[in-house]
């Protein structure tokens, strides 16, 4: 978790208000917020930024919050709209090969054991690592309408709402995306997800 200041803009009465009322919302959609980024992200500490910087931005922007709407709703908005920013700028970085000499030029690069991560076996039970591998390899795009509407059991009109398109082009997104993992899963493992695949 992290600490909320209000803007030294705000009158402090009204600052400590709604830093009250956003902590309160926060605490109580923090754990699905969680879920969700990793599910996006397929790494802990991804999710982990990604829930953060989720937060910061509804916190900011929390004057124009709807109370009528389910927070939740409106936190997930905002974290697909920030893992799709993300991801698009991921797409300009530059990338190095593993099989050439590391930073110094000499010795191999040194990479991090993501299966020594203690979190991961819990995170490994939330969504089998096929799965979470068929969910990775999707545009975000699409991994989102999938996500929302298989996972989180949303509605399409709440998905839509949630990205900001059309419920036709939710339609379009989970019906590509569930193509997607479909032949993933056919390719890597045949067999094994027959009845997730029929």
């Amino acid at each position: 978790m992290f600490s909320l200041n209000p803007t030294a803009s705000a009158p402090v009465a009204v600052a400590a208000e709604q830093r009250e009322i956003f902590e309160s919302l926060m605490h109580g959609s923090y754990r699905q917020a969680g879920t969700l980024a990793y599910r996006l992200t397929g790494n802990a500490a991804e999710a982990e930024d990604l829930v953060q910087e989720t937060f910061l931005r509804a916190f900011r922007f929390f004057h124009r919050y709807d109370r009528g709407l389910p927070f939740t709703s409106w936190i997930y908005r905002i974290m697909t709209n920030v893992h799709i920013d993300r991801a698009r700028r991921g797409g300009r970085l530059r990338t190095t090969s593993l099989d050439t000499a590391g930073a110094d030029g000499a010795t191999p690069w040194e990479v991090a054991d993501e299966d020594a991560n203690p979190e991961r076996p819990l995170m490994a039970r939330e969504l089998d690592a096929p799965l979470q591998l068929a969910l990775r390899s999707m545009t975000p795009d699409f991994r989102i309408a999938v996500l929302l509407a298989d996972v989180e059991g949303m509605a399409y009109e709440e998905i839509a709402e949630i990205m900001q398109v059309s419920i036709g082009t939710v339609r379009s997104r989970i019906h590509r995306g569930r193509r997607q993992i479909r032949h993933y899963l056919d390719r890597v493992c045949p067999g094994r997800f027959a009845e997730v695949t029929t």
